[in-house]
């Protein structure tokens, strides 16, 4: 009982996964279908567009069933049979848009899918080899590349972020393989992204970073600041920032200057790891250990769970002298006189509330004139009106005979 229903859970995955092929197909054909013409193409491609960015909208986009089916492949996946693994291999690298039709031409439609979606086929598809380690032999580079370009397409709010974490623990930290070139590539190419969005993304994405830069030494060359990243800038001597293939993009050749406006970032989390980052040595020598996932690190600063304490410097000096002195004297403790208080909390709340009543009552006096104004206008043109009237009912009487 408990085999044939373990079939029917996995015959349900795998009719759901057909379906979201088919569908995004069969969309595909029906528009290029109008498309072919010459004179139909631009009155069609705006809806067209239009209609591809509704259905990529919100977490599930048009295939509500999809991210339960592949999180239950993922955790179900060392029950299934080795028969069907190349072709679960080969219909996740599909989905999620790395895939190639026969005819050699890449399948962009099947980007349709949400960049959640895409990131779970890429988790799953890790999933499925890990547990089936000893009995697979599929190279998972598309995944990489397709890994590569989603970091890009990733937007906040639209997004989910932890799918995006886990993607990176799974595929980036947990990975066995240590390829430099492509650990370069995903080093530079997440620094960039720390500077572009909040500080829960920011910090899964600089985990990530410091987890590759301590499995792969050779990559703690970026942290130099010489021309060139360094010793070593590999078989590409000039970093391309818009290549689709991490290793064809010559990270080995940039330097990570990310890191020294994010010791500055407004999140002291934040600042903290990029300054730890930026220390790293490139002796091999050096152990370094690292317990925090990008998971992990994505939920602790995530909205719900943000309280910190904006580091405020109190001493800020004031070049302004004091009205009635001559100069301004550093006092008794040690602190200029002519500092303020300002950065209270107490009394920058009660200056801000006098601030804002002031405003509200210039505007609220502003209101009231203008409705006086109009008021006396109103009464002077009932006036007048009253007058004209009284003039023309004492013209238009005749007179009375004596």
């Amino acid at each position: 009982m408990q085999t044939e229903t373990l079939s029917a859970v996995f015959q349900t995955f795998f009719r759901i996964l057909k379906h979201a092929m088919q569908s995004i197909a069969a969309r595909y054909l029906s528009a290029s279908s109008f498309t072919t013409l010459s004179w139909v193409q631009p009155l069609l491609s705006p809806l067209w567009s239009e209609g591809i960015s509704s259905s990529s909208a919100g977490a599930s986009g048009g295939h509500p069933l999809l991210a339960p089916c592949l999180n239950g492949i993922g955790k179900f996946s060392h029950l299934i049979d080795l028969d069907f693994m190349g072709d679960l291999i080969s219909y996740l690298r599909k989905l999620s848009g790395g895939g190639s039709s026969s005819d050699g031409s890449s399948e962009n439609f099947l980007k349709q899918l949400t960049v959640s979606e895409r990131l779970r086929c890429c988790i799953v598809a890790f999933k499925v080899m890990r547990n089936n380690l000893d009995a697979l032999n599929v190279d998972l580079q598309d995944f990489f590349v397709q890994l590569y370009s989603i970091i890009l397409e990733y937007r906040p709010g639209r997004d989910q972020g932890e799918v995006l974490a886990e993607a990176l623990k799974i595929m980036l930290c947990d990975d066995r393989q240590n390829d430099m070139q492509r650990a370069a590539a995903f080093i530079k190419r997440l620094a960039t992204f720390s500077l572009c969005f909040g500080s829960a993304e920011s910090m899964a994405a600089l985990v990530t970073v410091k987890h590759l830069l301590q499995k792969n030494v050779k990559c703690r060359n970026l942290l130099e600041n010489d021309a060139g990243g360094g010793s070593v800038s590999g078989p590409i001597a000039k970093y391309q920032p818009y290549a689709s293939d991490p290793n064809l993009s010559g990270a080995l050749a940039s330097v990570l200057w990310e890191l020294n406006l994010l010791s500055k970032h407004y999140h002291p989390t934040v600042s903290t790891l990029a300054s730890t980052i930026s220390t790293l040595s490139t002796a091999q020598n050096q152990v370094y250990h690292s317990n925090v996932s990008p998971q992990q690190a994505f939920m602790e600063l995530s909205l719900e769970h943000e309280p910190f304490d904006l580091k405020v410097d109190i001493e800020k000096p004031n070049h302004k002298r004091r009205r009635g002195s001559g100069s301004s004297v550093a006092n008794s403790s040690g602190t200029n006189p002519g500092i303020t208080d300002w950065t209270d909390e107490d009394t920058v709340r009660k200056r801000l509330s006098e601030h804002f009543s002031l405003i509200h009552d210039i505007s609220e006096n502003k209101r009231l004139r203008g409705e006086l104004d109009r008021t006396t206008w109103s009464l002077q043109l009932y006036e007048q009106y009253k007058k004209q009237k009284k003039t023309k009912q004492n013209g238009s009487k005749p007179l009375k005979m004596k």
